[in-house]
């Protein structure tokens, strides 16, 4: 490998979240010194990955089945759909292991800021879906930022037609919390003590 080689390396891990310069440099020197038995097998996955994960046509989960595991299986409560802003939020909650319904993923959330509007996310599939007479109930587990909670409350407007009932995670979820950095045990509780929104 030549010096430019490892320095395109190093640059694209320093581009992971968590990774800065210096430890992007030690993950590079940790690859290369194992390149048969981790390098050319991550580089593999990652371009396997890269082929073949896509997001779910239902849902917006990610994975390599169309649509993905999770709407595939039978076992799953099709009367519950539980709206996450992205697929991090709904690895967490798969992660609790007591969420036994479907999913949404919106893609983000709400952001004048930002310059993200209803049209930037998922939410015309979610009315779609909520209008299923097999749905029962929409569940908001949006994170609890100011972001967050603007984008529920235009949800429960959007979703008010729908006559599906529309509850949101308990307080058991911190104000400026976000769902993916939450242990299972306040997950857990949050799901389990929703309220109506």
């Amino acid at each position: 490998m030549s010096g430019t080689q490892i320095d395109v390396l190093i640059q694209l891990l320093a581009k992971m979240p968590g990774l800065g310069p210096r430890s992007a440099r030690r993950a590079a020197l940790h690859l290369i010194d194992r390149k048969e038995s981790l390098l050319r097998p991550l580089a593999q996955a990652m371009g396997q990955a890269a082929d073949m994960v896509a997001a779910c046509e239902n849902c917006g989960n990610l994975d390599s089945v169309q649509p993905c595991a999770i709407c595939q299986d039978q076992r799953r409560d099709v009367s519950l759909i539980c709206v996450v802003e992205s697929v991090a939020d709904l690895w967490a909650l798969e992660r609790s292991g007591v969420y036994r319904g479907r999913y949404h993923v919106l893609g983000g959330t709400l952001s004048a800021l930002d310059g993200i509007g209803p049209e930037d996310l998922n939410i015309g599939a979610l009315v779609a879906r909520a209008d299923d007479v097999a749905v029962v109930e929409v569940i908001l587990a949006t994170n609890a930022t100011v972001d967050g909670q603007t984008t529920a409350h235009y949800l429960v407007e959007k979703l008010s037609d729908s006559g599906v009932k529309i509850s949101g995670l308990a307080h058991g979820v911190p104000v400026g919390g976000e769902l993916d950095y939450l242990d299972d045990g306040t997950l857990a509780t949050a799901l389990g003590a929703r309220r109506p929104v």
